[in-house]
């Protein structure tokens, strides 16, 4: 096929022939990435391109009230009670104070996706099994009904699998799971109520066929690990005798009732919310993909793109490009299938909670695609019906009267922030990027549909930025591209250009110059000030939401996750500590909170 037809084919079918970087420039799509995308969606020139979706009244979510809240990883929010990392009980329990001591109106929180049922689990909750079901990592053991039932003795051999599992260092997800398996084993044995077990059975029927295939996939993955491509070919398939013949009903039924009881503590954390006068409540987060072995696609894997990855091309910060390892879904099968399990997926997310951040919110329009074996550089564009990927997106945060926040960071196809907007869905507005003409952008300027940060868990927090510490990182792991003086000063003159903003705005109780020369000795003595600052500064925007990391508010210094790495930092294992390193427990955290609520010195609504 010649180059001209091949182009002509992949435009009529949502595949980008070229695009702009991120330096502006136009860049022609390789031959070669065109014809494996074009294969991976099995599209020739007989193919019909999918007909656009239909519609009759565009729906749209109502007005966001002004709030403030703290955005957290959960699992590193931990609690003399945990076991070893934060959990639901955890959650709850933050969401009872924040709101009800600081007023914050709403805890936005990490992932609570499906990890591999057994070790090894993969400590990204951006890379989950399934985005369906929950991960029983963050159940709290001692909260379920059943353990009441227990003797002394059955009681006390709990205890010593909780003390098994904490630990002052990383968090170790496997050692916390085979004690809490342990756990749960024991309290799956004990007998119901009647009660009990109508809830029980009330639930499985509700979940239906998803709950079963998910079950199924668990207990095949602890005897097979957790990738079904690796399985016995018979087992691959979901609706094969085999499988059936291979999962014992008693193991499967495990699985579901972990769910159920995700079920309860997911719905008690945001009952603790809205019981603490929170009007939003918990906002749970969407990762953008699943694993390639993991559950969903094993569930509905003709769903999938076969050979692809999704990532994001070279860009100002990861200039040779993400591949996230994760697999696409089909736009044309996903749109007959009628989006089925895209909408049960949303409706899922957002059972329990008052609001949704879309990670990577251009999920509903268009995607990154990479073939295997190709350097993410080497990816192109491919468009989904984001009419009908935003449909029901706000349908279904309508119908739970939930709040959507997309994080539209980075490179984003024009109109898509508009139509966002449009719909009532709020975009991210990130302090270290809010720039216009090189200079940082005053507070006047920012946007107002958009929830407003500092930074996100892939940045180091605020008094480790301002140390310039990443640099540092990044320097001793081999990921400057640059010389690090030359990373430095650069990072100076920005930070700089943003404590000035701030001295006239007010916000600043010592000169910049002053803070400069404290960091430049290595000194802390401006560092809760500069915290506090940023924080008022973005109460200053019109943004409508105003997300404040607990790490920040604790003065942590360490990131949650390095980009571009994954065994050379711990990534994702990170407990909650100060800025010397000392663990910050959620007990701890009314003595030890530096900036509880940005509005204190509360500006007039936009």
């Amino acid at each position: 096929m010649a180059d001209d037809e091949l182009d002509r084919l992949a435009e009529r079918h949502g595949v980008a022939t070229r695009f702009t970087d991120w330096r502006g420039r136009d860049v022609p799509v390789a031959p070669d990435t065109l014809r494996a995308v074009l294969d991976s969606l099995g599209v020739d020139d007989s193919t019909p391109p999918t007909p656009p979706h239909a519609r009759k009244d565009p729906p749209r979510l109502p007005r966001v009230e002004r709030a403030w809240g703290f955005a957290a990883q959960l699992y590193s929010v931990r609690s003399r009670g945990s076991w070893g990392m934060g959990d639901l009980r955890d959650l709850a329990d933050l969401a009872a104070w924040s709101g009800g001591g600081p007023g914050a109106g709403f805890v936005l929180v990490n992932p609570l996706h499906a990890a591999e049922p057994a070790p090894p689990i993969g400590p990204s909750p951006y890379s989950p099994m399934s985005r369906r079901f929950a991960s029983p990592l963050y159940l709290r053991v001692e909260d379920v009904p059943e353990y009441a039932a227990l003797g002394p003795g059955e009681r006390e051999a709990v205890a010593s699998l909780a003390a098994r599992a904490r630990s002052d260092g990383a968090i170790d997800r496997d050692a916390i799971w085979t004690a809490k398996r342990e756990a749960l084993e024991t309290l799956h044995r004990v007998p119901r109520t009647a009660a009990r077990q109508r809830e029980y059975e009330r639930f499985r029927r509700r979940e239906g066929t998803a709950l079963t295939a998910f079950a199924a996939w668990c207990v095949l993955a602890e005897r097979h690990g957790a990738d079904w491509r690796r399985w016995p070919a018979e087992l691959r398939d979901p609706k094969s005798p085999a499988v059936a013949a291979a999962v014992p009903d008693e193991r499967a039924d495990f699985h579901a009732w972990l769910q159920w009881l995700l079920d309860g503590q997911l719905a008690a954390a945001q009952r603790a919310a809205t019981g603490a006068g929170m009007p939003i409540g918990i906002v749970h987060d969407l990762a953008v993909g699943v694993a390639h072995g993991g559950a969903d696609t094993w569930i509905h894997r003709h769903l999938f793109a076969d050979g692809m990855s999704v990532g994001a091309p070279p860009d100002e910060f990861n200039q040779r490009g993400q591949d996230w390892g994760q697999p696409p879904w089909h736009p044309g099968r996903l749109a007959a299938a009628a989006y089925a399990p895209y909408r049960a997926m949303l409706a899922a997310a957002l059972r329990h909670g008052g609001g949704l951040r879309l990670d990577h919110a251009m999920q509903v329009s268009r995607l990154w695609w990479i073939p295997d074996g190709a350097s993410p550089a080497d990816g192109t564009y491919v468009s989904y019906d984001r009419e009908a990927m935003l449909d029901w997106l706000v349908w279904e945060a309508s119908r739970a009267g939930a709040v959507v926040v997309g994080e539209d960071l980075g490179t984003v196809e024009p109109g898509l922030r508009r139509l966002l907007a449009d719909r009532g869905v709020l975009g991210t507005s990130l302090l270290w990027f809010e720039q216009e003409d090189g200079r940082p952008l005053r507070p006047e300027r920012w946007r107002e549909a958009s929830l407003a940060t500092v930074g996100t868990h892939d940045m180091p927090p605020i008094t480790g930025f301002a140390h310039g510490d990443h640099i540092a990182l990044r320097d001793g792991l081999g990921q400057l591209t640059r010389p690090r003086v030359q990373e430095e000063a650069d990072h100076r003159r920005q930070f700089a250009a943003w404590l000035d903003l701030l001295s006239e705005e007010g916000l600043l109780r010592n000169p910049p110059s002053a803070v400069l020369e404290a960091l430049d000795d290595g000194s802390s003595a401006y560092d809760a000030e500069v915290v506090a600052a940023l924080h008022a500064f973005l109460a200053r925007t019109p943004a409508r939401l105003i997300g404040i990391s607990l790490a920040d508010a604790v003065g942590e210094r360490r990131p949650q996750n390095l980009p571009g790495t994954v065994d050379e930092y711990p990534n994702w294992r990170v407990p909650l500590a100060d800025s010397a390193g000392r663990p910050v427990l959620l007990d701890d955290l009314p003595e030890r909170v530096v900036a509880p609520d940005p509005f204190s010195a509360r500006t007039p609504e936009p």
